[in-house]
C-alpha cells in the first residue's frame, strides 16, 4: 500500500510559479511510477505530467510541455512539480498518483493510489 500527500498549492497571479510536492510512503518509493493530474470545476480529471521509476523518463500533456516539470527524488520519497507561466486556465485541485510499475502512464485507469489534492488557483 501506498499514502500519497500532496502540498504546495496556494493561489499564485498569472505568470506566477508555485511548486508542488507530493510526499509518499508505505511501499519503496523507487518501485513505482508517478504521475500528477488536475480537475477543475465541472470537468474530468486530466493528465498533466507522469515520471518513471527513475526519473529518467517522463511525459506531459500539451498544455503543460515547456512551464511544468516533474522530477522525483527517491532519497526523499517525495515527487514534484514545478509549474511556471501560470494562467487561470492551470486552476484545478491537483492530485499525485502512484502506479504499481515502473512504467509512467498518462492514464488515469493506470495509477492505484491518489492523495487527497491541492488547489491550485490562478488569477488574471
Amino acid at each position: 500500500q501506498v499514502q500519497l500527500v500532496e502540498s504546495g498549492g496556494g493561489l499564485v497571479q498569472a505568470g506566477g510559479s508555485l511548486r508542488l510536492s507530493c510526499a509518499a510512503s508505505g511501499r519503496t518509493f523507487s518501485t513505482y511510477a508517478l504521475g500528477w493530474f488536475r480537475q477543475a470545476p465541472g470537468k474530468e480529471r486530466g493528465f498533466v505530467a507522469a515520471i518513471n521509476w527513475s526519473g529518467g523518463t517522463t511525459h506531459y500533456a500539451d498544455s503543460a510541455k515547456g512551464r511544468f516539470t516533474i522530477s522525483r527524488d527517491n532519497a526523499k520519497n517525495t515527487v514534484y512539480l514545478q509549474m511556471n507561466s501560470l494562467i487561470p486556465e492551470d486552476t484545478a485541485v491537483y492530485y499525485c498518483a502512484g502506479r504499481s510499475s515502473v512504467v509512467s502512464s498518462s492514464s488515469l485507469n493506470d495509477y492505484d493510489y491518489w492523495g487527497q489534492g491541492t488547489q491550485v488557483t490562478v488569477s488574471s
